[in-house]
């Protein structure tokens, strides 16, 4: 559904008061970062005054925001289903606000690979977290354990592979579009052709 012009000027005002509560700001620092003064900005939050295209760039800009999201309205798709990839069981989640970015979720049973010629690189970055178990990541010469609950955060280029340590773990990681396709290259260079 699209929001009408009144309930996107009702969503706008009240994003602005939300996003400056959140940050803990006073209406006399938001107006202050803005440039506007605090009587104008009380108006736009209550409806008072109209909203006006420069004083919603400004708003964005001192909200630390875009005004794109400031007046974003679509919400119809909020869940999203995975795709998945059983050979490999993997769950993939795409996030359209940032299309080059997944969100995958996996099971991973078996050691990292001894042998360095096993370890790949390939640009971009990658986020991962530990759901369940304890993972081992290869990084060029070092082996990192990351236990349940932590995380960690690498460039890609860096040669690495990932593995779990006494027994299966779960993992989530975020790959930005470099790394999800040098994964993809990846995959396709170790999984045998069908006949």
């Amino acid at each position: 559904m699209v929001a009408g012009d009144g309930e996107l000027d009702g969503l706008v005002r009240g994003r602005i008061r939300a996003l400056r509560l959140a940050q803990g700001w006073s209406l006399a620092e938001l107006a202050g970062r803005a440039k506007l003064s605090q009587s104008t900005l009380s108006r736009i939050e209550t409806g008072q005054r109209r909203l006006a295209l420069d004083q919603l760039v400004t708003l964005a800009r001192a909200l630390d925001t875009s005004l794109d999201q400031l007046v974003e309205t679509a919400v119809e798709d909020v869940v999203v289903s995975p795709t998945v990839d059983a050979a490999h069981g993997r769950l993939r989640w795409p996030i359209r606000a940032e299309p080059g970015i997944t969100v995958v979720r996996q099971r991973v049973t078996s050691p990292p690979p001894k042998r360095r010629d096993r370890l790949r690189a390939h640009p971009g970055r990658e986020w991962l977290v530990v759901l369940s178990g304890t993972a081992v990541l290869v990084l060029g010469e070092r082996r990192i354990r990351v236990e349940t609950n932590q995380a960690a955060e690498f460039p890609t280029m860096l040669p690495h592979a990932l593995g779990a340590d006494g027994g299966p773990c779960e993992l989530l990681g975020i790959f930005d579009r470099d790394a999800r396709r040098g994964h993809r290259i990846d995959t396709a260079d170790r999984t045998p052709p069908r006949r």
